[in-house]
């Protein structure tokens, strides 16, 4: 019985490879074998310097979007998970939807606040130790008008506060 259960977790560890790309290598891989091995991305955005990046998130249950640069050579450049804090201190009031959209790609989820006529964008992530959400309100303009980061509380469990 315990064999099994070593075999399912090789199993499902072998299934989850592809969702990082791990297994690419920069400089070598094609657009073609990204996508053969993570799938079609949720989102595809060409920069102005020719490079492309595909975002791949997990939703509407994960807390990861990884990003996939391939260069103008068609050559995978590199993959990086974004939500992450690094990313997350990087968006402020005033940035435009443009600019938060190519940090994180597409939100798990768009709201509306019609009263503060606001569009609120949800991304969700995690760290080692907690569950986390991200909330970027913007204006009609297509303005970051306020940012608000905390514990996703519904995401974890009722006693796990106390």
């Amino acid at each position: 019985m315990m064999r099994m259960w070593w075999l399912l977790a090789a199993l499902l560890l072998a299934g989850c490879a592809s969702l990082d790309g791990r297994t690419l290598v920069p400089g070598k891989a094609s657009s073609a074998e990204v996508k053969a091995l993570m799938g079609a991305p949720a989102l595809e955005l060409k920069g102005a310097n020719g490079d492309t990046q595909f975002y791949y998130t997990h939703y509407p249950n994960g807390r990861l979007t990884f990003v996939a640069t391939i260069g103008p050579d068609d050559r995978l450049r590199g993959i990086e998970q974004r939500l992450t804090p690094l990313y997350i201190a990087k968006v402020a009031v005033g940035m435009r939807e443009e600019e938060v959209r190519e940090l994180f790609g597409p939100p798990r989820e768009i709201s509306r606040l019609p009263r503060q006529q606001r569009n609120v964008w949800e991304y969700p992530w995690r760290t080692a130790r907690e569950m986390r959400i991200l909330w970027v309100q913007f204006s009609d303009d297509g303005i970051a008008r306020e940012v608000i980061e905390m514990h996703d509380y519904e995401a974890e469990p009722e006693n796990s506060w106390g």
